[in-house]
């Protein structure tokens, strides 16, 4: 198995998804089976969408 290069990053990861999906209105929980793809891929976007922007706030 591959070593994990920033050990905290996966709890804060989660942290962060389910902050979004609160945000959003999307019931995330321990088991997500209920959910539909369009639902799991906004939360996901959104992240990424936040994720750059902090990177390139970082940039200036």
């Amino acid at each position: 198995m591959a070593q994990k290069l920033v050990p905290d990053a996966k709890q804060g990861l989660n942290k962060f998804k389910n902050e979004i999906a609160s945000e959003m209105g999307v019931p995330f929980s321990e088991y997500n089976g209920n959910l539909t793809s369009s639902q799991c891929g906004s939360v996901g976007g959104e992240m990424v969408k936040r994720m750059v922007s902090q990177y390139e706030k970082g940039l200036k």
